[in-house]
């Protein structure tokens, strides 16, 4: 009989009889002896304890200085990539949530100024003093609650969460009382109670759960108090329940004249609001409409002002923006979609990418002397890197101060890329483009090295604007041709706030300026502009032409162009702020669940960094997590895994991590307190193995035993 390899390396061959040797065939199986190896002596097992000893401290000593040394390195570089991503975005998140309240500041301060009319007239009506807590009588046109109509079906419901939370800050630091209410607050559940419970616990929060309208009433009528009206902000009136709504506004309708309750509202459409109220509530509600920007708009402002303007020390790639328009679009047009698209792309650029701790040197002034003290204390094998990055092969140097010289270099680039997009964005905002799709095809680096080559990039004279062919910067250069003189001359005034901060491009747009003789700060008054248009323009027009002014700021703009649109892509070292890994943000946003928890379970080891599993690296430890054990073993089946044979193998995988209790049950004598020892433990490991099974059935990767065939499991996910 054979003896596998993992035995014949443990044991010494085995002798077999030789007697009746003649009698012995192929087809007869003798006996054989394995003989173990006689135990090492007291002082053998002395010496050679404190060889192995010896040899594994001076082992330590020779290999852990420099291993240490480099783990210390990597959690050091680790550290600073997070301080890194942290710093980069909590500034563009404050950015994003500066500009979407500068967006809606315009409706708020419109509602702001109607609520105060509706306070003013609510007062003049009143035909008692306002201090009496007790309803008013009068006429139904004096019960009428008015109410602010904000049609959010142009705008996402999970964007729109975010923007009546603002309106309420806005609405509190403006002069009155703001109360907030919910679908869940206006449910059938908790009926018209809880809504007046929520209403006071808003503007009185130390107030009790016992609550009516005249407790109210007196809260309100109390000096401090009864100079500011009440807005009740309701988010999304289409979820509340239409019963318990249409009673709260009848309640309150009687009350109006002593508490002046104005509503604001969200709705989708005013069809919708028709069919959740009846016609005498809704006589009851004195209406008022008001729309909020569109998704685009706001999308053009996230698009100016967080991806293109000077930035934030962290770029995209052209095709992870055309990833986030397209997710964008699908995701209906919400801006919480793209946000955190855009955080998931931060935050796997700043985990993947080593030398991404570098990116925040993008905001300082003094930009080389911050990147030259970085790059001097950078290890080798960083250094290394930063050069063998694919954009830098072309022409490789070496040395701390071209490192630091060449990413002073991208910013420059960056900040006229920069300027220049942000003068085709204004002729994007005239010609009604979107931003994002400009930007999409700017930073596009085939298409930029086509021009740099001598693409033809202006279309022909005799062009409309319906008959170019092309991209939408093309379009857009169409567009400066067709301008009149007014829109022309407000358009380089931007172009000249734009380009202010690159002597080059400021120069060549102050010469195409000078044209029409309008200053070029870009901050004249509109009677300036005026007198400059019928007089200095309208003189240049007669004697050159009016097309020849548009023709000048188009080629102006192709020159600005070509000179300076230079996307990030085409830069060297641009990996260390530019995220182009499309498959991964794709991979993360959609996802693959099943397949990510397998490969969790296969190297939990390694998350959990077990100091076992790290020793012996692709051997099952026992301190890993049941179910990582579980799923391990299953590795060892087809589709179909033995339940018995499963739990044995689980049961003597546990056992290994207390090899001391094991054998303490196996040598001591058997007495009842022994066999309740060994019951308790047997107890335990079921559960706990039932557990882990539990666990992988919910997680989809096994299916439980069918009637048929009660001791097997069948797999459903396979190796990765």
């Amino acid at each position: 009989m054979a003896l596998s390899p993992s035995t014949t390396c443990d044991f010494h061959s085995s002798p077999i009889s030789t007697s009746n040797a003649s009698d012995v065939s192929d087809n007869n199986l003798q006996h054989f002896f394995v003989l173990h190896k006689a135990p090492a002596r007291k002082c053998e097992r002395k010496s050679s304890s404190t060889y192995r000893r010896t040899k594994r401290k001076i082992d330590m000593l020779l290999s852990s200085p420099i291993k240490d040394t480099q783990e210390e390195n990597d959690a050091i570089y680790e550290q600073l990539r997070l301080e890194a991503f942290e710093n980069t975005w909590s500034k563009i998140n404050s950015t994003v949530k500066e500009v979407l309240r500068e967006i809606n500041l315009t409706l708020f301060e419109e509602i702001r100024q109607w609520v105060f009319e509706s306070f003013s007239t609510i007062r003049s009506a009143s035909p008692v003093h306002m201090m009496k807590p007790y309803p008013i009588a009068a006429g139904a046109t004096c019960k009428r609650i008015p109410a602010a109509l904000i049609f959010t079906k142009n705008i996402e419901f999970v964007d729109d969460m975010l923007m009546f939370q603002d309106l309420k800050g806005y609405m509190q630091s403006n002069g009155c009382h703001v109360a907030f209410l919910s679908a869940l607050d206006i449910s059938t559940k908790c009926g018209i109670g809880s809504c007046l419970r929520s209403l006071y616990k808003q503007l009185v929060p130390e107030a009790s759960d016992v609550v009516d309208v005249p407790l109210i009433a007196s809260w309100y009528c109390k000096d401090e108090n009864y100079d500011k009206p009440i807005a009740v902000i309701i988010e999304d009136m289409e979820r509340c329940d239409s019963a318990v709504l249409a009673d709260f506004i009848k309640m309150l309708s009687e009350w109006v004249m002593k508490i002046p309750i104005i509503f604001i509202l969200g709705v989708t459409t005013f069809d919708a609001l028709r069919k959740l109220l009846p016609s005498s509530v809704m006589h009851n509600l004195q209406l008022c409409k008001f729309t909020l920007e569109s998704p685009i708009r706001r999308m053009d402002s996230l698009i100016e002002y967080v991806l293109v303007r000077p930035s934030f020390g962290f770029f995209i790639g052209h095709k992870v923006a055309l990833f986030l328009r397209n997710h964008f679009l699908r995701h209906d047009g919400t801006i919480t979609s793209f946000l955190k698209a855009l955080k998931l792309a931060c935050v796997k650029h700043f985990s993947g990418e080593p030398l991404s701790f570098l990116c925040p040197g993008m905001l300082h002034d003094d930009c080389e002397a911050f990147w030259s003290g970085k790059c001097e204390s950078l290890s080798e094998v960083l250094r290394s890197y930063a050069f063998d990055l694919p954009s830098c092969q072309r022409g490789k140097t070496t040395g701390d101060n071209n490192l630091s010289q060449g990413l002073s270099k991208l910013k420059w680039l960056q900040n006229s890329w920069s300027s220049v997009l942000l003068c085709l964005l204004e002729v994007g905002k005239l010609s009604k483009i979107q931003l994002l799709d400009i930007f999409c095809e700017a930073i596009d680096p085939t298409l930029c090295s086509g021009w740099a080559l001598g693409q033809q990039l202006l279309p022909p004279l005799t062009a409309s604007h319906d008959s170019v062919n092309g991209g939408f910067i093309s379009q857009a250069i169409q567009k400066v041709r067709e301008l009149p003189s007014d829109s022309l001359c407000q358009l380089l005034g931007q172009w000249s706030l734009h380009t202010a901060e690159v002597i080059e491009m400021d120069k060549e747009v102050k010469a195409v300026h000078s044209m029409i003789n309008l200053p070029s700060d870009g901050h004249t008054s509109k009677e300036k502009q005026t007198v400059n248009i019928n007089g200095c323009l309208a003189s240049s027009a007669r004697k050159k032409g009016k097309p020849f002014l548009n023709d000048e700021a188009a080629m102006l703009l192709v020159s600005l162009l070509r000179k300076f649109l230079v996307p990030i892509e085409s830069v060297p070292f641009h990996e260390i702020f530019c995220f182009k890994d499309v498959s991964s943000l794709k991979s993360a946003l959609i996802g693959d669940p099943r397949s990510v928890i397998q490969d969790d379970l296969l190297k939990s080891g390694e998350y959990l960094q077990s100091t076992s599993c790290s020793r012996r690296e692709h051997v099952l430890s026992s301190s890993i997590h049941d179910t990582a054990i579980m799923y391990s073993l299953a590795q060892e089946y087809g589709d179909l895994i033995n339940l018995h044979d499963w739990y044995h193998s689980f049961k003597t995988k546990v056992l290994i991590s207390n090899p001391k209790a094991k054998r303490k049950a196996q040598h001591s004598p058997a007495s009842e307190k022994g066999k309740s020892k060994a019951l308790e433990n047997e107890v335990s490991i079921q559960a706990r193995f039932c557990k882990a099974v539990t666990e992988l059935q919910i997680t989809g990767l096994i299916r439980m035993p069918s009637k048929r065939r009660p001791d097997f499991l069948q797999r459903i996910a396979f190796n990765l």
